[in-house]
């Protein structure tokens, strides 16, 4: 009896393949074909494997005439065409639930070294400057969070800050009913006149895309500290930038960029869009690669819910 074969567009965690492998599957990786090859493949395939190298889009799909199934390995699913996969009965499949301790961990372990300039001091000592005033730091304890988005990313968030005596506001625009006694489900209003620090867990839409820009920001009562672990196009950088430099931001975490797709490592620092200039100039900003999801650990759990979810789509669940 022939296998059904999966296609891993991008690599994952290898307990995937060996656990597809196990449920029968054939798992089956091409490390050197290009986005023009995979119409030619994909129609051989009942399960695609990606993580962001192409676009999973209705040409592709045209050709995916065997495929059940997309397992996106990771927690967003915006190079996915979800409408037309959902259309030709494609099932269309992520891991939140996997990396969202990740975020959670990272999100306030990014807002830690912010209020207290760890980054700045730690530069400075290991060049013998020792400035103890210049690098005075802000309590997290007493202010008030407020988490935009509470789904796996945002309530894991929220579960990282219990225990740091804060007040944490939490407002969905799709979700209610999560209050408890430590989380204040509040309206937008409650978020601008309260907030304190705000952090972003929102996916990428058409709805979300520079959600947070100069004018967004303008209606906070408070400075704030802002922090994105989502996706970067959901802040205007160029707005951040300047509402940095007018203090209506007191800092920035972010994760994700709008710029990412630019290749960094290839770019000189000349050509570098202006307001990125401005963030990686600033002492009150601090940036990281797109990797608060990215943990030796997160990469197994995607890995096992995935899995799970697969083995679930086709009955197997418990073999």
């Amino acid at each position: 009896m022939r296998k059904p074969k999966v296609l891993f567009v991008d690599t994952a965690h290898p307990a995937l393949a060996e656990g597809l492998e196990s449920m029968g599957f054939e798992c089956m990786h091409f490390p050197e074909a290009r986005k023009s090859d995979y119409p030619g493949l994909i129609g051989d395939y009942e399960g695609v494997v990606i993580r962001s190298k192409i676009p999973i889009d209705n040409t592709l799909l045209s050709q995916a005439s065997k495929l059940r199934f997309i397992a996106r390995v990771g927690a967003g699913m915006e190079n996915i065409d979800i409408e037309a996969a959902a259309s030709k009965g494609i099932v269309c499949l992520n891991a939140p639930e996997g990396n969202r301790d990740a975020v959670g961990e990272q999100a306030l372990g990014m807002l830690l070294a912010l209020l207290n300039r760890l980054m700045i001091a730690d530069r400075e000592v290991r060049q013998g400057i020792w400035q103890r005033e210049r690098n005075r730091g802000y309590e997290l304890g007493g202010k008030t969070v407020a988490i935009i988005g509470f789904g796996n990313t945002g309530s894991a968030f929220a579960r990282k800050l219990s225990g740091f005596d804060v007040r944490i506001l939490a407002y969905d625009k799709y979700k209610n009913g999560f209050g408890n006694d430590h989380i204040e489900e509040c309206d937008m209003e409650t978020v601008f006149e309260q907030a304190d620090v705000l952090s972003l867990h929102v996916p990428l839409t058409t709805e979300t895309h520079y959600l947070v820009d100069r004018n967004y920001i303008r209606q906070f009562a408070k400075p704030i500290w802002l922090l994105n672990t989502s996706r970067g196009p959901v802040v205007n950088t160029t707005d951040l930038a300047d509402m940095i430099d007018s203090g209506l931001v007191r800092g920035a975490c972010l994760d994700v960029l709008e710029y990412e797709k630019f290749s960094f490592e290839e770019l000189p620092s000349d050509t570098f869009p202006e307001a990125f200039k401005k963030l990686i100039a600033s002492d009150r900003v601090l940036l990281s690669p797109h990797i608060a999801g990215w943990t030796h650990e997160s990469n197994l759990k995607m890995a096992q819910v995935l899995l799970r979810k697969i083995a679930d789509l086709y009955g197997l669940f418990g073999q």
